[in-house]
């Protein structure tokens, strides 16, 4: 389990890249991400989660943090397959 929370880590688009990479070079087959709604993650799923990810100190309403989760998945995948999507 993933959590996008405000809380969370702050880390750049390449640093996500190599986190999935890890995730998958380490045998796990699969990532569930959770985005909260209005009143944000219970505390108890956040505990639990493996990682607690975050798109910086402000907070994002939930449809458009799915949108930007797409988008850095995407571009995770670029980076990794060392296609030219990301430009840094």
């Amino acid at each position: 389990i993933c959590t996008l929370d405000e809380r969370g880590k702050v880390i750049s688009s390449p640093e996500f890249s190599d986190l999935l990479i890890r995730w998958r070079d380490s045998g796990r087959s699969n990532v569930t991400f959770v985005i909260g709604g209005a009143d944000g993650i219970a505390k108890s799923l956040r505990e639990q989660a493996d990682y607690s990810l975050s798109f910086g100190k402000m907070v994002w309403p939930h449809m458009l943090a799915r949108v930007m989760l797409c988008e850095q998945l995407y571009r995770a995948a670029s980076i990794a397959a060392k296609l030219p999507y990301h430009r840094a």
